[in-house]
């Protein structure tokens, strides 16, 4: 390919993805990427990552809007902003003339997709889509065994998507992504990537889809005598409830502060990363919320099954019921089966009528998360822009997994009545944003 060139980049967004993952893979690759402007309407998080970037005070903004109402000031936008942002931000960057990293999921909204899509191609814009499954080394392992033909001709796929109940109380209890009305449902916000990675794995994109699935615990029902709204405020039971707040973000063994430092999950509660910080955050904001107190209303679990275009049948299960937070999967074919722990890197082939293969693949780098996965896709995005070539996860080819996760709510909506996928999205007409 030839050397790569570093890459400016303009961030919509620093939070978790955009300052924790992306600004600080800058800072570890400055021959790969620079920062050289940032939106966010967090002061405290906006001055860091500028005094950390040496970025012009004029390049940062409160708002996506106001630094994409300016010249272009980078080759690349990268959309980190929330759910129901996401189309309206990088259609402004696209008509400014930048190419884009999108973070998942596009939009809940299928018309803004279909609309995001028609606007990518009529201005040429590469736009990359943050479904990194694809770019992790099992998956690419798991991938070339079924092209090489080592499990024969694929005929059913199993896969679980393990959220962790701490990682289900955080995010879709307490957190940003707890009302389907305001980003997502949880199957296209948690899950738009294992729907991808099934497309993928398939080599096939969803035909017809059925799901079930619903709040099963995370509500005033299940409230114990005693609680109250605020976990530090009061409550009688904290002792006893595995959802306390100061248990999960500060005193567990895997999640806490006090074992782990300020993780990815105390960078979301508070601007402050000491424990004082901390715990002045789990008495005043909502992720110190009791969890049968909240105004949730995603669901805590929903399986799906799934007809591909080409016959493979799938199924899928995502529950936030679990003490590890991992995916596992099973694939099916007409010589061997794999199973395969997909956290631990870990898989085994079974040629039929012979021994197990045991398969266990090293990751150098897991900076970033996913198991690896974020950080190729930046190598790859960045070298595939300079040097020609469509990204793995180009948006036309992403949004496949967006309709059949949207289908598959709409399903369950429907009691599990069957959706067909296409049919579906043809029945809404892109809208501009």
């Amino acid at each position: 390919m030839g050397e790569t060139k570093t890459t400016t980049v303009v961030i919509a967004g620093l939070g978790g993805r955009g300052r924790i993952t992306y600004a600080a893979f800058a800072l570890r690759h400055p021959e790969l990427m620079k920062v050289t402007g940032a939106a966010d309407m967090n002061t405290a998080r906006r001055e860091e990552v500028r005094l950390a970037h040496a970025i012009p005070g004029e390049n940062c903004f409160e708002t996506a809007e106001e630094m994409f109402a300016k010249p272009k000031m980078a080759d690349m936008a990268f959309i980190c902003t929330q759910d129901a942002d996401h189309v309206r931000h990088a259609a402004m960057a696209i008509r400014q003339g930048y190419d884009i990293l999108l973070e998942k999921p596009v939009s809940a909204d299928i018309a803004a997709c279909r609309y995001l899509d028609a606007l990518a191609r009529e201005r040429k814009a590469k736009v990359t889509v943050c479904h990194v499954l694809r770019y992790t080394p099992f998956f690419r392992r798991v991938k070339q065994m079924i092209d090489d033909g080592a499990l024969g001709d694929i005929v059913s796929i199993q896969a679980s998507e393990n959220v962790g109940y701490w990682h289900q109380s955080h995010s879709f209890v307490r957190g940003n992504w707890r009302r389907a009305d305001q980003t997502s449902p949880m199957i296209l916000a948690k899950c738009c990537h294992d729907m991808d990675m099934l497309i993928w794995l398939a080599s096939s994109p969803c035909e017809w889809v059925s799901s079930f699935g619903d709040i099963a615990y995370f509500n005033l029902a299940h409230a114990p005598q005693g609680s109250t709204d605020f976990c530090l405020k009061g409550c009688k039971v904290r002792e006893s409830c595995l959802y306390d707040a100061e248990k999960i973000y500060v005193r567990n063994q895997v999640t806490g502060y006090d074992h782990n430092g300020a993780g990815w999950m105390q960078q979301a509660v508070m601007a402050d990363p000491t424990e004082e910080g901390l715990l002045h955050a789990l008495e005043t904001s909502p992720y110190g919320r009791c969890v049968f107190r909240c105004d949730n209303d995603v669901v805590d679990h929903q399986v799906v099954t799934a007809k591909m275009n080409n016959g493979i049948t799938v199924s899928f299960s995502m529950c936030g019921f679990n003490e590890l937070n991992h995916r596992m999967i099973h694939i099916m074919g007409t010589k061997a089966d794999l199973i395969g722990d997909v956290d631990a890197d870990q898989m085994t082939l079974y040629r039929f009528g012979q021994e197990p293969e045991p398969i266990h693949l090293h990751v150098d780098e897991k900076m970033g998360g996913h198991n690896g996965g974020d950080y190729v896709m930046l190598r790859e995005m960045f070298a595939l822009r300079q040097h020609g070539g469509e990204s793995a996860t180009a948006l036309s080819q992403s949004l496949e997994s967006h309709y059949m996760a949207m289908a598959a709510e709409e399903s369950r909506r429907m009691e599990g009545q069957r959706v067909n996928v296409r049919a579906f999205v043809e029945s809404f007409q892109a809208q501009p944003q």
